[in-house]
């Protein structure tokens, strides 16, 4: 099985493709909006909290400091 991308630009394409699943010749899986937001939205629900600024600029001192130490 191989899987490729569509973008319809014609209504009747559309259909088309409908019969060809209707037929299970194809499958057609629509693909979510959201992606990155989603994941972001989930792992903020899991946070106990928000980090602060001051917290966010610390943990990238550090990260940069490590990185350009080597």
């Amino acid at each position: 099985m191989s899987t490729i991308r569509v973008d319809i630009l014609n209504p009747k394409a559309k259909k088309l493709l409908k019969d060809l699943a209707d037929l299970n010749l194809i499958s057609i899986k629509e693909t979510s909006k959201g992606g990155f937001s989603d994941v972001l939205k989930k792992l903020r629900a899991k946070a106990k909290s928000v980090p602060s600024m001051e917290e966010i600029t610390k943990e990238v001192e550090i990260v940069r400091a490590r990185r350009y130490a080597k």
